[in-house]
């Protein structure tokens, strides 16, 4: 349901004086779990980069052991990326206090010709 003009502007105003506090800007991001997946994977980036130095510097030196391992690595960090990347991709909002996260728990165990349904009933009004 969208909102009125009238709660659209004190919306945007509760918004603008909470971004202007550092304090609590600093708190929502510190529990924000896109911030820290986004973390995960510049980490996981670096050790993929590490992986593949060590790579070519076990091809380079003939050392396979060497070579096997930065392999194994990127492999690792890789997986690790992706795993930090599944994570972060929404947020849970059942930790802000919001109600979609028990719709969403629902949606989850639905099946998936339920939730093409639901999806076929949500279009907008000018695609059918």
């Amino acid at each position: 349901m969208p909102l009125s003009e009238h709660e659209q502007r004190l919306f945007d105003q509760i918004e603008r004086s909470l971004a202007e506090d550092p304090k609590f800007a600093s708190a929502v991001r510190a529990s924000d779990p896109r911030f820290h997946a986004r973390r995960r994977l510049l980490v996981a980036a670096f050790v993929i980069i590490l992986g593949l130095a060590l790579v070519v510097y076990g091809t380079v030196s003939s050392n396979t052991p060497l070579g096997v391992a930065g392999f194994v690595v990127m492999l690792g960090s890789a997986a690790f990326a992706m795993q930090s990347r599944r994570k972060g991709g929404a947020p849970d909002l059942h930790a802000v206090g919001g109600t979609a996260s028990r719709r969403t728990r629902q949606t989850r165990k639905a099946g998936f010709i339920d939730r093409l349904e639901d999806r076929w009933r949500q279009r907008p009004e000018g695609h059918r």
